[in-house]
């Protein structure tokens, strides 16, 4: 099957929160079309859908570039798909963007519980940074 990778579009919201929901992304602290709406503010041409003909959008994520380092955030394939190759070639799409963009550094995070995922960021080369996540919400989405 073909793809076509091109940015994320309005009318594209409730079939990428779709996507994410199959793919156990969403959280209740997380409101998906306000993460949505945000990011269609800042770098919204780091926010890529795959779609096919057929199936509409199958795969999705976004990335950003503080001048400092790249992050890529909601990487999601459709679940049926998943080891395609799609959610590889969508983050080698996201890596040349922030190549392009002078980025020197690409992080990720990866939830806990989504563990089943760290086979796939390894085998792109992704490694684990000895780091701590913390975070702190400023805007509460509920």
């Amino acid at each position: 099957m073909e793809y076509r990778i091109r940015p994320f579009r309005a009318d594209d919201t409730e079939a990428v929160v779709a996507l994410w929901e199959s793919c156990g992304l969403v959280r209740p602290w997380n409101d998906p079309r306000r993460d949505i709406a945000r990011k269609a503010t800042v770098q919204p041409e780091l926010f890529l859908v795959a779609e096919s003909e057929i199936s509409g959008v199958v795969a999705a994520g976004m990335a950003g570039f503080d001048g400092h380092r790249g992050w890529v955030n909601y990487l999601a394939v459709q679940p049926d798909l998943q080891g395609s190759g799609l959610g590889r070639t969508l983050m080698g799409e996201f890596e040349r963007l922030l190549t392009d963009l002078g980025c020197p550094k690409v992080n990720l995070q990866i939830r806990a519980g989504n563990e089943r995922v760290l086979g796939f960021y390894e085998s792109l080369g992704y490694s684990d940074d000895r780091t701590v996540s913390l975070g702190k919400r400023l805007i509460p989405d509920v």
